[in-house]
């Protein structure tokens, strides 16, 4: 709910929403995750409604607030069910769909893109930063089961104020990537945010010299192993340190067993590609950052929230200390005083956001001034 009350959600909606499903999820946790599917859809269901109304009738700002909030309850909807729930592919579509129709009616600037991958394609969401000339540009990942729609609804404008382009990719695992091309994770992850670097490449509107990368929770691991490999990212960040995440698994499943939150571990095996349990556990022993961080040779940011009950604070340390030959690299850790304080600041991620677009704009300026 934090996310999503993040991503635009409004309580006087999600509240009643919620009384719903309450009484329904005693009878158990599948239930009450199929009746949350069911109270969530016909409430962006009814927004996306609202929001066509103001379209038909010219008033597009008014529009795309709607199309933006019934995106955000889609996603929250559709993310909490098992990956063979049939009625949530549907449900992808039609999020697509609204948030398509967010990019025609928002001033954002965003626009849908996509780029080869392998045989397939990469999908990706673009918004411009605000400013004349070549801008920079940061390349955004997701993590393990979050989508370029929920990144981008939550960081809005914030990155595009500071004159900061940004890419926010579904990368194979997640988004699109998954749902519809059937692309799996994978651990060298510089390989797909290369091929990112490549298409930004094309475009007039990006400087050359001032691309770089970062990624919120799993991202944690993707964004730090693509910039210890990419030589073209001139900085990186971090939204949520990840270092072992592999081992994190592991541990996860000695402490927590078969079921630590609804489908988790089907889907994992759903995003890796694998088999079973075991075939899982052994491609784990690659997904973490040991011995790779001393080649990060540009500024570096790892944030992370000091209650962070997912991932421990000990990950973004060990990134941090790692990374011994980048020449500007900064821990922040945020406390109660700030916010931010919980996974990816989920109970508040505007501290953060900003926090990391200050330091971006800082270092870009200065690489523009030499």
């Amino acid at each position: 709910m934090n996310i999503c009350l993040n991503m635009g959600g409004v309580m006087g909606e999600i509240d009643p929403a919620n009384d719903l499903v309450r009484a329904v999820s005693r009878e158990g946790e599948d239930k009450g995750t199929e009746a949350f599917f069911a109270a969530w859809g016909a409430l962006a269901d009814r927004v996306r409604g609202n929001a066509a109304r103001d379209d038909e009738a010219g008033h597009a700002a008014s529009a795309a607030e709607k199309y933006a909030r019934a995106a955000a309850y889609y996603i929250t909807a559709e993310r909490m069910q098992a990956r063979d729930y049939e009625p949530r592919k549907a449900m992808y579509r039609t999020m697509l769909d609204t948030m398509d129709r967010f990019y025609a009616t928002s001033d954002l600037g965003a626009v849908r893109v996509e780029f080869p991958y392998a045989d397939s394609r990469l999908s990706a969401v673009f918004v411009p930063g605000e400013g004349t000339g070549p801008r920079p540009c940061m390349v955004f990942s997701n993590g393990l089961d979050s989508t370029k729609e929920m990144v981008l609804l939550t960081l809005r404008d914030r990155f595009a104020k500071r004159g900061i382009s940004t890419l926010v990719l579904d990368q194979p695992g997640v988004g699109e990537a998954l749902r519809l091309n059937g692309l799996h994770a994978r651990y060298d992850t510089e390989h797909w945010a290369s091929l990112a670097v490549d298409y930004l490449l094309t475009r007039a509107d990006i400087d050359p010299r001032r691309i770089g990368m970062m990624g919120w929770s799993m991202g944690g691991y993707y964004a730090p192993r693509a910039l210890a490999y990419e030589p073209r990212f001139a900085i990186g960040a971090v939204w949520g340190g990840n270092h072992d995440w592999g081992g994190h698994q592991k541990a996860r499943l000695a402490r927590e067993g078969d079921m630590p939150v609804p489908h988790y571990w089907d889907h994992v095996m759903w995003v890796w590609g694998q088999k079973d349990m075991d075939a899982f556990m052994a491609l784990m022993d690659k997904v973490n950052l040991n011995g790779h961080l001393d080649n990060i040779r540009v500024p570096f940011l790892v944030t992370h929230g000091g209650n962070d009950r997912q991932i421990p604070v000990r990950y973004a340390e060990m990134s941090y200390d790692q990374a011994v030959n980048s020449p500007d690299r900064e821990l922040k850790i945020f406390g109660p005083d700030e916010g931010g304080i919980e996974h990816c600041g989920a109970d508040n991620m505007e501290p953060v956001q900003n926090f990391i677009g200050d330091w971006l704009a800082d270092r870009f300026a200065k690489m523009a001034a030499t």
